[in-house]
């Protein structure tokens, strides 16, 4: 397994969980909404009727409003989430925006401050730092 491929990233992510799941259980947050394995930190808000894990990671500030779906995937600092979003299998970077109505997929990753407008698919790839995605991505691709 080589960590630095997001694929492998998020398979490691799932493992590290259920290691946390059966010698510390307690890290693992039990909230409403909160399904598996999910990891948060508690400045990270979050929204009503949420659908949260399995296999999540929330980092500090993040901010996830109301009906978001996630499920297997790390979201980092300062991001935001926004109302009745659904992402599977992606690496969410610092300080990102993500709009309503989005739908992302397929072991998506976002650098650092990228901003993904609302009612999008993005269906994998990789999206570079600082950027705004304004269109749908239907093959997976690098977005320099």
């Amino acid at each position: 397994m080589d960590v630095g491929q997001p694929k492998d990233y998020l398979i490691g992510m799932s493992l590290y969980l259920n290691y946390v799941r059966n010698s510390n259980p307690e890290r693992l947050s039990r909230e409403n909404g909160m399904v598996g394995n999910v990891l948060f930190d508690p400045t990270a808000k979050i929204g009503e009727r949420c659908r949260i894990g399995p296999n999540v990671v929330i980092g500090p500030r993040v901010i996830i409003e109301n009906g978001v779906c996630l499920k297997n995937c790390t979201v980092l600092a300062d991001s935001l989430i926004k109302s009745h979003s659904w992402i599977s299998n992606c690496i969410i970077g610092w300080r990102c925006t993500i709009g309503k109505w989005v739908r992302m997929e397929n072991t998506t990753v976002l650098g650092l401050d990228v901003s993904v407008r609302d009612e999008l698919f993005i269906n994998g790839g990789v999206i570079l730092p600082h950027k705004e995605i304004s269109e749908s991505v239907s093959e997976p691709k690098i977005l320099i």
